[in-house]
């Protein structure tokens, strides 16, 4: 599980240190930095997916993430006494991103490109990763070291180089791990690897979960959905098939589900309703419905993740929904770690009822995102490798 996350000078987003628990509700209003807070843990995702570079070349590359606002914000900027002004910079512009876990952390450092040395000039640079051992870093607890084309491993009390000649836009996680010579990097990778996001079910009437598909066992569900009634007959035979049942009917009272093959090997979903002499189909599902049963399905995984990020869950959804929703997340909060982004009160209060709940509502000040009450001792502890 996850700890702590920070991020560094990456839009809204100047510096942040965020606590982590077993389930994390961010909130906020619009603009407070809920999107960029969101994006950056993708970014972090990325590193182990091969996929960061490319990443930040689509939001316009390096130059164009970075915090718009002034190196430092004083004093007396914060009490309005001087205008918010820049200064000559103390520091080499830096992307940052970390995470700290139960038994290994990780920071990444991202730098502009020489555009004397190639012409593309939207890749940033990888500049340094670190792995260390436990949450907090100190030189000692370090294990793996990345410093420009160089990584190298701790061997006893010397170190191992792993590889000399890394290019710049290839991630430590690209290029070494393995159980005999870095271990810690091939646990990390996979575990960051099996991180989920789901922010972008499709539900318009071209969508291709409306329409009948291939039938091969799901445990995942698909990022778009896609896969729906395949995932959903996936938990009702090596799942946890009374929680499905149980969820349809606490959404839906009176309501029931089944999946049924038709000709050619595919499935269909068919959704039994009180007072409805037929079933219907997932092409005549209001898309507040199909969008509940793509839920059921992503929450009630037979395989679940390290970590699920629920990017805005109530979209479509009806308010009387919510509570009923709020139930199910936290049901699988009981098997993975959660991250819930909302502005839905009505959720956001039902998932406060569990004492488990790590409510983290953002707000922005002077342009910059922070957390609402947390001062600067109240921060978890966080030093980013020199």
């Amino acid at each position: 599980m996850l700890k702590t996350l920070a991020v560094a000078n990456y839009r809204s987003i100047n510096t942040l240190v965020v606590p982590l628990e077993r389930l994390n509700v961010i909130t906020g209003p619009n603009g407070s930095g809920k999107s960029n807070l969101y994006r950056a843990l993708r970014l972090l995702a990325e590193t182990a997916q091969g996929g960061v570079i490319n990443a930040l070349a689509r939001e316009g590359g390096l130059d164009s993430t970075f915090w718009a606002g002034p190196e430092k914000l004083s004093r007396r900027m914060h009490s309005g006494e001087v205008e918010v002004q820049g200064g000559p910079r103390q520091h080499v512009r830096r992307l940052r991103l970390g995470f700290a876990g139960e038994d290994f952390s990780y920071a990444i450092s991202l730098g502009l490109p020489d555009p004397t040395l190639s012409a593309f000039a939207l890749d940033p640079a990888i500049k340094k990763e670190c792995i260390w051992a436990g949450p907090l870093f100190r030189p000692a607890s370090l294990l793996v070291q990345r410093s420009g084309p160089m990584i190298r491993a701790r061997e006893g009390r010397d170190w191992d180089v792993l590889a000399q000649h890394t290019p710049a836009f290839d991630s430590l996680f690209d290029q070494v791990g393995s159980l005999r010579t870095c271990p810690e990097v091939l646990q990390l990778r996979e575990t960051i690897r099996g991180w989920r996001f789901y922010d972008h079910f499709r539900s318009d009437a071209d969508a291709p979960v409306r329409r009948p598909q291939l039938g091969t066992r799901t445990p995942v569900l698909h990022h778009d959905g896609r896969d729906l009634a395949a995932a959903l007959q996936t938990i009702l035979e090596i799942g946890d098939s009374q929680a499905l049942h149980a969820a349809i009917s606490d959404a839906f009272p009176g309501a029931s589900l089944e999946i049924d093959a038709v000709p050619g090997g595919q499935f269909a979903v068919l959704f039994y309703q009180e007072g409805l002499l037929r079933p219907l189909s997932a092409a005549e599902l209001s898309d507040g419905t199909l969008r509940y049963l793509l839920l059921i399905a992503a929450l009630l995984t037979p395989r679940p993740p390290t970590m699920m990020v629920l990017n805005e869950p109530e979209t479509s959804l009806h308010p009387d929904l919510l509570p009923a929703l709020a139930r199910l997340i936290i049901k699988a909060s009981h098997s993975c770690q959660m991250w819930v982004v909302s502005h839905a009160s009505r959720l956001i209060a039902a998932l406060g009822q569990d004492p488990q709940c790590n409510a983290i509502e953002l707000e922005k000040v002077l342009g910059q995102t922070g957390i609402v009450g947390q001062g600067r001792l109240d921060a978890p502890a966080w030093h980013w490798p020199d």
